[in-house]
């Protein structure tokens, strides 16, 4: 039976309006056109085969396993993007707690959104100079945007407790996860018609070109959809924003206060620990899915469009349908079900046939179900764990393993796969962040983490 508390006066939500609410919804809407069109279908491949070329590899050449050195190091050219998530993540380390930081000392969030929005968008845009055998400018672009990804979601997170109580959040979150999911989705289904309507058998320079617009064409929606919240939502400055002194310098020491307090939180860190584990398998899966479909199962650019088209309307829906789910029997349970199921995925992955598209489309689709609700509602979980005022640099924490900066899991893909050249075994290897981060998650103690930090419970946890 979920576990229930009576609701005090402190459980109405926030003042926030409708049109602020969309608002917030809306920057998903923007931002995940990058980590669909980009991470989850586009840039893998596209990476890999510059990488290939720059490996002396013929383009198109399924059989080539040519090494390339970047900075003098050996790398093959199909693990590089791997490892370049990786390299990403470990400078997002150093950089999502500071703007988080940075954005709870400011009185106004919404220019560090839009300096974070229009840097990655146009560092997305241009991988249009991305031709030839320039995977090292491919690699450059890729970790600018990515790093200013991870930033402008964590000072978007920072709005969410402002926008409605504690029994209110995991809905506003699951909405704006599916409003994210509908608008990568209508962006993917404009660019299948582009590539289904201009590839050329026999023509892989072609595709490569398809797919470089098609990058392209998600930093041009990210910025533009940018400007709806932009406009619309309000300001939300915490206790200690605008009190005067340099809010960059004022930011790195509020940090170092927050690292050394938040010792007084350990359940706080344990679930975030827990978050970090499972949404690292989560990412890895995202991220690498499309390699996984051409280099392994050896499916053509349009059938992996398809399925991941799938997943995203799939995802809209499935996000809704654990919000609702959630709000029965707790957001709580609701994400410990859904990590079942992902271990489910990965098993079936892994004896998917090569070269069958019907399998590799019905797997997507449980992924769609399960997908959107699994973050959607980690996310508003998070935010029952945060003291007042430090939304941002707790958020700055989270990001560090969410939509697309994990690391561990693409490591170990990379790892696995140079040893063994296989990517079937470098996907078992993520069974263990599934596994882990379940019992990791199991073991919180929810109520009584949230009033740890002096926060009320929502009614159904």
């Amino acid at each position: 039976m979920a576990e229930t508390v009576t609701p005090t006066a402190a459980q109405t939500p926030p003042a926030s309006t409708r049109r602020e609410r969309t608002g917030w919804y809306f920057y998903d809407w923007a931002m995940s056109a990058f980590s669909t069109t980009v991470i989850t279908v586009f840039l893998g491949p596209f990476l890999t085969s510059v990488t290939k070329l720059a490996a002396g590899c013929e383009l198109g050449a399924d059989s080539c396993t040519g090494y390339v050195y970047p900075l003098g190091i050996k790398v093959a050219a199909g693990s590089y993007f791997p490892y370049l998530v990786s390299l990403s993540v470990f400078l997002t380390v150093f950089v999502l707690p500071v703007i988080g930081a940075v954005a709870d000392r400011s009185a106004r969030k919404k220019p560090l959104l839009a300096a974070m929005a229009f840097l990655g968008a146009g560092a997305t845009v241009g991988m249009l100079f991305v031709t030839g055998d320039r995977y090292l400018l491919g690699g450059v672009l890729f970790l600018v945007a990515n790093i200013a990804f991870g930033a402008g979601v964590v000072v978007y997170n920072s709005f969410l407790p402002h926008l409605g109580g504690p029994d209110d959040r995991d809905a506003i979150s699951s909405r704006g996860w599916a409003l994210g999911y509908l608008g990568g989705g209508l962006l993917l289904a404009v660019n299948l018609v582009v590539v289904q309507t201009f590839a050329v058998d026999g023509d892989p320079q072609r595709t490569l070109d398809l797919a470089r617009w098609s990058i392209v064409s998600a930093g041009l929606w990210w910025a533009v959809f940018t400007l709806v919240p932009l406009r619309w939502l309000r300001e939300h400055p915490g206790a200690e924003a605008g009190t005067g002194g340099n809010v960059l310098t004022d930011g790195f020491r509020q940090l170092g206060r927050t690292v050394r307090q938040m010792k007084a939180y350990p359940l706080t860190l344990f679930f975030l620990l827990a978050f970090l584990v499972y949404n690292d398998g989560i990412q890895t899966v995202i991220a690498l899915a499309s390699q996984y479909g051409t280099e392994e199962l050896r499916l053509g650019q349009s059938t992996l469009i398809v399925t991941i088209l799938l997943v995203q309307f799939l995802a809209f829906g499935g996000a809704l349908l654990l919000g609702a789910l959630a709000k029965r029997i707790g957001a709580w349970k609701t994400v410990l079900i859904s990590l079942v199921l992902w271990t489910g995925v990965i098993l079936a992955a892994f004896r998917l046939p090569a070269e069958a598209p019907l399998p590799f489309m019905l797997l997507g689709a449980g992924i769609g179900l399960v997908l959107g609700g699994s973050q959607a509602l980690s996310r508003s979980l998070f935010s029952q764990l945060i003291p007042a005022g430090r939304e941002g640099e707790y958020y700055g924490f989270y990001e560090i393993s969410d939509k697309g900066t994990s690391w561990l899991g693409p490591l170990a893909f990379g790892l696995v796969f140079q040893l063994t050249n296989s990517y079937r075994v470098g996907l078992v290897s993520l069974l263990i962040f599934f596994v882990i981060g379940f019992a990791l998650l199991l073991a919180v103690p929810m109520r009584r983490a949230i009033m740890a930090v002096g926060n009320t419970p929502p009614r159904v946890l």
